[in-house]
């Protein structure tokens, strides 16, 4: 009924709030808002009085259309929504009980990775699919670099409101260093380091916003299977930057501060271990990178 419609979209929109206010980051607040709105959907906008019955049915359709992970946001949108909104005490704890995966994620070789970027056409795609791996960096935090967050006097950069809402210093190789700033040259926009490309590079100066987040991914995994690699994410340039180091011997205690885990254990879950030295990381960061070169055609 066009009630119910009306009372939904007033708690959507306090949820929106609360999601804001908590200082969650922006793909958390994305899923916790697409579960509220695929529940009202469900449920024909009628949520803030759903029995366990209902609920129990609803994600049972759900995790036969979608994957766990959907299905675990969802739940924990719901019980965000309950909590703060509803302003009710979750009552549900053990409603869905995901089994218990450990999958080794994709990687590349360092041969394949300087295969991935050269093949990358577009050029801010390629610096970014770079600037990636060489630090380690999940996409957000890539989209969001700023020119004042690089330090080349320190050779670091600084990631800011990482996972958890942590910063962190990174260690800058040389050659990204040297990447970014010719790359800096082309486009020249006084904040972002990866403006978008919709008005091309003339108007990239001008650009209130980072390079597209679906561009950035639909291109990788375009470019990964035209090397015979099927699924690489931005994500695996990440853990494919972690196991090199590791092969190449910086200190699984210094991998773990770059890639800002809050436990080492993660660190070690992804990582193939190989005996490793406790000489500094900058030297066998750089030596690792100083592998690749950089090539410059394309205008983007």
């Amino acid at each position: 009924t066009n009630t119910s419609s009306v009372h939904f979209d007033r708690q959507y929109q306090t949820h929106l709030k609360h999601l804001k206010l908590k200082g969650l980051q922006p793909k958390t607040i994305d899923a916790y808002a697409r579960a509220i709105r695929r529940l009202g959907e469900y449920f024909g906008q009628q949520i803030d009085d759903l029995s366990e019955a209902q609920l129990t049915e609803y994600f049972s359709d759900l995790i036969g259309t979608h994957s766990w992970t959907t299905v675990k946001l969802d739940l924990y949108g719901l019980k965000f929504y309950t909590t703060h909104v509803l302003k009710k005490p979750w009552v549900m704890p053990n409603l869905i009980k995901p089994p218990k995966t450990q999958r080794l994620p994709d990687i590349v070789t360092v041969d394949e990775a300087q295969r991935l970027f050269s093949a990358t056409r577009t050029l801010s795609y390629r610096v970014f699919y770079f600037t990636l791996y060489s630090l380690g960096l999940r996409l957000g935090e890539g989209l969001a670099l700023k020119v004042g967050d690089i330090d080349a006097a320190r050779m670091r950069v600084q990631i800011r409101d990482a996972k958890g809402n942590r910063d962190r210093f990174v260690p800058l190789p040389a050659a990204t260093l040297t990447a970014l700033r010719q790359f800096w040259q082309l486009h020249r926009h006084p904040e972002l380091l990866f403006p978008n490309r919709h008005g091309g590079l003339k108007a990239a100066q001008r650009a209130k916003s980072p390079l597209d987040r679906g561009g950035v991914q639909t291109t990788l995994r375009r470019v990964a299977q035209g090397i015979g690699k099927k699924k690489i994410t931005p994500h695996s340039l990440r853990h494919s930057y972690a196991t090199h180091l590791i092969e190449a011997g910086v200190d699984l205690l210094e991998v773990q501060k770059i890639l800002g885990h809050y436990s080492i254990l993660t660190t070690a879950r992804y990582t193939h271990l190989t005996s490793h030295t406790n000489d500094q990381a900058s030297v066998r960061i750089n030596a690792l990178m100083d592998r690749f070169s950089m090539a410059w055609g394309g205008v983007k």
